[in-house]
């Protein structure tokens, strides 16, 4: 998925083994990955969807505090506060619990798809996917 303030930008959904870099899109509000050679081109994941930064992730934090290193190079690609549809709901969620936006990485950072989350084989899996995103 694509947070609410990419939908005018062309997309894409993600790869196995895409090679991406954080961005920001014309005509947006937002950050996003971009595949690394289609600067324009937002690169869209799925919920579940695990990706590996080549460095420490680094998260913007605001004009008057310095950005934060985070010792993280491997997340999991989420969406946050479905309930609020006027705010970003694209995150990376870290192996130590820890959620930040994707509109917070600081632009250039590159990071490769690892693997797209499993397909629901059952009706059940489906609904039960959609009841995890909604409470998250």
């Amino acid at each position: 998925m694509c947070d609410y303030s990419l939908h005018n930008v062309t997309s894409r959904p993600a790869k196995v083994g895409d090679k991406l870099v954080s961005t920001t899109f014309n005509n947006s509000i937002a950050r996003g990955f971009a595949a690394v050679g289609e600067p324009t081109v937002a690169v869209c994941l799925l919920p579940g969807t695990e990706v590996a930064f080549e460095k420490d992730i680094i998260e913007y934090r605001h004009a008057l505090l310095p950005n934060q290193k985070l010792a993280e190079k491997v997340a999991r690609f989420r969406q946050i506060n479905m309930d609020n549809p006027n705010t970003h709901h694209d995150a990376l969620e870290f192996p130590n619990g820890r959620i930040v936006l994707l509109n917070r990485l600081c632009e250039g950072q590159h990071a490769t798809v690892l693997q797209l989350p499993a397909a629901p084989r059952i009706m059940s899996e489906v609904e039960a996917q959609k009841r995890e995103a909604r409470v998250a």
